[in-house]
């Protein structure tokens, strides 16, 4: 695709890995703009409308939301320090999950061990730890 060349909504989804539907819920949660739709024709989405929607998902690759992907657009490049505290926010979050993951791991081994080591036949030890207390 050339600097200027001109795309209808199929071609721009397809230029991003999306689908045409994609397009429209993003123009209209406000992420891109929706060009005028001229008399006789398609829209026309610019090639800036094309790196937008990459640069949306390769947010969302990093596990930002569509509401923080908004507040990065507005931002835009010129406020490093706030998209640098967006990110150090994202960052925390991550790692939060990661450590309840590890824990739940943790648990799920334990809980896998048992049950290979109950060779009684008696309750499963990963049912019995589910039960609610009677």
């Amino acid at each position: 695709m050339s600097g200027n060349e001109a795309l209808t909504i199929g071609r721009l989804a397809r230029a991003a890995g999306v689908h045409v539907e994609t397009v429209r819920y993003y123009e209209r949660r406000g992420l891109i703009e929706q060009p005028a739709k001229p008399a006789q024709g398609h829209r026309a989405y610019s090639r800036a409308t094309l790196e937008r929607l990459l640069f949306i998902k390769r947010a969302q690759e990093l596990g930002f939301t569509l509401q923080e992907i908004a507040g990065l657009l507005a931002l835009g490049g010129r406020q490093c320090a706030e998209v640098q505290a967006m990110a150090a926010e994202k960052l925390a979050a991550v790692e939060a999950k990661i450590a309840d993951l590890q824990r739940l791991q943790a648990v799920l081994d334990r809980l896998v061990r048992s049950c290979k080591a109950n060779r009684s036949h008696g309750p499963c030890p990963i049912v019995e730890t589910l039960l609610p207390d009677a």
